[in-house]
């Protein structure tokens, strides 16, 4: 569902309902944002059926964090994050980043490294919020919405204005962020201009690691726990409201992204021959026109490309240093047209349909293959008697290879007065991607053989969620509790399957380029197949409160118990966690219209890391202190310096790589932060 374009009427009416000036007014509304994930219309967080957690720009600005990595882990408790040099692996209320639909305005990011969607092509200079759906969302969002919906909400001035800012990030282990926007509004035309930069060396904790087979002997190795990189996005958006009822909007984004691992060495071992290379480029094209305040129609068409694979600096056997080789090439296209309508004085209608084409190339998996889906949608939102309010919803989908799909959703609100008492019931729908189908794949990898099979006799994945939530809500505090089950079946994993005579004598056909000696070390090849079931239960509780002027504070707590059962066996979800907790607390004080000073303080807590069949990762508590200044040095400029300090207690996991990096905590330790921010307005 697209966001409401910037230019429009009623995003003009949003952006002032959410800029006025009293101090109570402020803070009634960081407590009580407009939102649009959880219906799919914007209206009053307070006011949604579906229950929905909101990151706002001014949160993520008062705990200087600058990436979306670092947004969602330190402020959401049931996000957690495992990055890597093919991508940060996300987890979500117990399921992986394949059951997570990020979403950027409402259209789906696309692209992906081994089912890790590249999270640095999010362009956080202009995230307005971050609207997080959990659950099943299937009946809106249709195909991977099963753990929920990540929303990032982009911003532009709505205000005739010309502007420019630079925002600096600079902390230890070589990482620093640069963007700088430019933005000119003038005459109902807009363009909005950003380039960032974003880079990290790659380090480790522990410079040692065991020897193969033995639980005693080490070895030095170069092999790094944080994978470094280097990373660039620019980003170009125009919008044109020649009209009051018409708002018109286009984009583009390119990004491009290469890790920085150390080199291959003879004496010692974890060095890389090549690093990754990864580009995206993505395209957008949209519009709504109001027929009144209370009827709108909207039309959005997205085309997502993204590929990547091997930029070899080591010159190899078969290679020289410089020659790329693509691994992976996707393409994502996607058009939607929705009417949003307000057929009574007490109802909000929704209905829409979404057309979307999936390419994939894969070279080293021997894919070249698409899909398409087709969608129709409805949803309709009654206020009955009295403060119960009822939200029915359906998707149809056909997709091209498993035919027709049906996710219902049913909720129901009653809301005397301050309190809230929510009841949702959501299906939840995943299509197995084209690699799952379709792979064929072959490669060695440190003189050990690997093979992975796709299978077309997959069927979609399939999840029930029902959830029960209270909350209270008054002008200056929020808490919300919220208890629910998830339940997916026909789960689909990558099962290794041993190989005896007959299955060698298969994989030779299948891939002659085999030698001899290669098939007599494969012990077992990879099948996708649906064996799994899934199985989440899990409580959320969230505080928010500004108390007084300036200080405001905000508490979450997760509790996740994920676990699958396979061959007749339960066992608890791969990286899943039992409880993780987040904190944060800042206070804001001006001293009259030319200077300003933020004082915050946030942490993460969590408990183990499960790790079937592997040692569990410990669990850790991370502090981060951050101030910063605002300072009106000028009639049209403002300067934001900020300094602080990431891990303040210096919790670093320093254990041995035993069991191929099962790891949960990824810091270096304590580091020294410094930021600033120029604002030319």
């Amino acid at each position: 569902m697209a966001a409401l374009p910037v230019g429009s009427a009623a995003y003009g009416q949003i952006h002032k309902m959410e800029h006025r000036d009293s101090a109570l007014t402020s803070r009634t509304h960081n407590l009580n944002p407009v939102v649009v994930t959880g219906s799919g219309h914007h209206q009053r967080l307070k006011s949604t059926a579906t229950p929905v957690h909101v990151l706002s720009s001014q949160e993520i600005s008062l705990q200087g964090l600058t990436t979306f990595d670092q947004a969602i882990e330190r402020m959401l408790p049931q996000v957690s994050l495992a990055p890597s040099s093919m991508g940060s692996f996300l987890r979500m209320n117990g399921l992986g980043n394949k059951y997570i639909l990020i979403l950027i305005n409402g259209q789906k990011l696309s692209g992906d490294i081994s089912n890790n969607i590249d999270l640095s092509r999010i362009n956080m200079a202009r995230v307005k919020r971050i609207e997080v759906l959990d659950g099943a969302a299937s009946s809106l969002y249709g195909s991977d919405a099963i753990a929920g919906v990540i929303n990032i909400i982009t911003s532009q001035p709505t205000q005739p204005a010309v502007g420019a800012t630079s925002d600096t990030r600079l902390s230890g282990a070589g990482k620093l962020t640069q963007s700088v926007t430019l933005d000119i509004n003038q005459g109902g035309l807009g363009s909005y201009t950003t380039y960032t930069h974003d880079r990290a060396d790659s380090y480790q904790n522990n410079a040692l690691e065991y020897v193969k087979g033995s639980d005693t002997e080490t070895r030095p190795t170069l092999a790094p726990l944080f994978t470094g990189y280097r990373s660039h996005l620019l980003s170009q958006k125009f919008t044109y409201s020649p009209t009051p009822r018409l708002a018109l909007n286009a984009g583009l984004d390119y990004s491009h992204k290469i890790t920085d691992r150390p080199e291959t060495s003879p004496d010692i071992t974890g060095g890389t021959d090549y690093e990754m290379r990864y580009k995206g480029l993505r395209w957008t094209a949209g519009g709504v026109y109001k027929f009144s305040s209370r009827h709108s129609l909207q039309a959005d068409f997205t085309v997502d490309r993204f590929r990547y694979g091997k930029e070899y600096d080591v010159a190899t056997k078969d290679y020289i240093a410089g020659d790329y080789i693509q691994s992976k090439k996707q393409r994502a296209m996607e058009g939607e047209l929705k009417a949003i309508l307000g057929l009574t004085a007490h109802s909000t209608t929704i209905v829409g349909a979404d057309w979307h084409q999936d390419y994939l190339s894969a070279t080293a998996g021997n894919i070249d293959q698409h899909v398409y889906t087709l969608a129709a949608y409805a949803q309709h939102e009654q206020k009955l008697i009295g403060n119960l309010t009822a939200t029915i919803g359906l998707r149809l989908t056909h997709h091209q290879t498993f035919d027709q799909h049906l996710t219902p959703k049913a909720t129901l609100m009653w809301a005397p007065g301050n309190l809230r008492l929510r009841a949702t019931y959501s299906a939840g729908f995943r299509a197995p991607g084209l690699d799952e189908l379709y792979y064929h794949y072959f490669a060695v990898n440190r003189g050990k053989p690997q093979i992975s099979f796709g299978n077309r006799q997959l069927t979609p994945e399939k999840s029930h969620y029902v959830a029960l939530s209270a909350e209270y809500r008054t002008q200056t505090l929020a808490v919300t509790v919220t208890g629910y089950l998830n339940r997916v079946n026909d789960m689909v994993v990558k099962q290794n399957i041993d190989t005896d005579d007959d299955a060698l004598a298969m994989l030779r056909s299948e891939f002659p380029e085999m030698t001899a000696d290669q098939a007599a070390r494969l012990e077992h090849y990879a099948l996708y197949q649906n064996s799994d079931k899934g199985d989440i239960k899990g409580l959320l509780v969230n505080l928010s409160a500004n108390l007084f002027s300036g200080f405001n504070l905000s508490a979450n707590y997760a509790y996740t118990y994920a676990r699958s059962q396979s061959g007749g066996q339960w066992q608890p979800l791969e990286r899943s966690l039992r409880h993780a907790a987040t904190v944060a607390a800042s206070y804001r004080h001006h001293w009259g219209e030319r200077y300003a000073l933020n004082v915050s303080l946030s942490g993460r807590l969590q408990s183990r890391t499960y790790y079937p069949a592997y040692e569990d990762a410990p669990g850790y508590g991370l502090w981060h202190l951050h101030t910063s200044a605002t300072l009106n040095v000028a009639r049209r400029v403002t300067l934001e310096p900020g300094i602080g300090v990431d891990n303040l207690f210096d919790r670093v996991d320093r254990r041995i790589d035993a069991t191929n990096r099962k790891y949960a905590l990824y810091s270096p330790g304590r580091m020294l932060v410094a930021g600033l921010k120029i604002h030319l307005h």
